[in-house]
């Protein structure tokens, strides 16, 4: 099972060494290749691929309740474990609550399950979107901020998620050729997404910490113990057991590095978590999986 999981990460995992290597040979924008991601591709995939759904109310509520539950858990532990360890909140803490679930998450599920497990991903992450561009960006800045609050409703993927479910619960259909374009543009966000990500770890700086290595098991054992916990109390069976539990233990969002920049905070941590924890994903995804079966 972890060998047959590794095989399926490979595609991901060479378009990441791809944009790694390119960055290495040629000067590239790897802000403007995430912008382009973001804005433009990934908001075609959510908004078609929502929109298009044929997800039971079950499996949906299922998802949205475990999304928030394991996204609230983890924020109580990591708080608790940066007092303990009096680490700076700041830049620890989103490292450690929130996974790559968008990025890394999206293409994995697609690749492993499918339409429906994209799907299902795609909640997923849009769950713990909501909850990074709202408390992770409180965290990041120390306090509330109207900014926050209006960059999340800025976004064009929280609006492509909100506009997909309502052309689903509508029964709104679109013209064929506005459909086919929008799953031509949203199948180049997979692969994008993981050139950017290796573009991204080429350029980040390192700075070593102590501590990396106890945030990094919270974030693999304690992610994965937390959904363990989740699928458990919500009696989850399935793929939305399978989605949940290997989509806790994912390595740390790469916007954990990226928003402390937008608020001028310092992101040497948070990047050095982002880059570790990707690397170590080869050998965490497929145990995670195996672990899931």
């Amino acid at each position: 099972m972890i060998i047959s999981s590794f095989f399926q990460m490979l595609p991901i995992l060479l378009a990441i060494a791809g944009g790694f290597l390119y960055a290495h040979r040629f000067d590239v924008d790897a802000t403007s290749l995430v912008n382009i991601t973001t804005d433009v591709l990934l908001p075609a995939l959510i908004f078609h691929s929502v929109s298009t759904s044929a997800l039971s109310s079950q499996a949906l509520g299922e998802i949205l309740a475990s999304s928030s539950l394991i996204f609230i858990i983890l924020l109580a532990l990591g708080w608790l474990w940066v007092k303990v360890a009096g680490e700076n909140p700041r830049s620890v803490l989103p490292a450690l609550v929130f996974m790559n679930s968008g990025f890394l998450g999206i293409p994995l599920m697609k690749l492993w399950g499918g339409g429906e497990a994209m799907n299902l991903i795609v909640i997923f992450d849009q769950i713990q979107s909501f909850f990074m561009f709202s408390i992770g960006i409180l965290i990041i800045t120390g306090g509330f901020s109207r900014k926050s609050f209006a960059s999340l409703f800025r976004s064009p993927i929280i609006w492509a998620m909100i506009l997909g479910f309502a052309f689903n619960l509508g029964g709104i259909t679109l013209p064929p050729p506005i459909a086919t374009s929008l799953f031509f543009i949203g199948e180049a966000a997979s692969p994008l997404a993981c050139v950017a990500l290796g573009v991204s770890i080429r350029q980040t700086r390192f700075t070593f910490h102590k501590s990396i290595f106890p945030s990094l098991l919270f974030r693999f054992v304690g992610g994965s113990l937390v959904g363990y916990l989740v699928v458990s109390l919500m009696g989850l069976t399935g793929l939305t057991r399978t989605v949940t539990l290997v989509a806790s233990a994912l390595p740390s969002a790469m916007f954990t590095s990226i928003l402390p920049l937008r608020y001028g905070e310092d992101n040497q941590y948070a990047s050095m978590m982002v880059v570790i924890s990707t690397l170590l994903g080869v050998v965490t995804i497929p145990l995670s999986f195996a672990l899931a079966a």
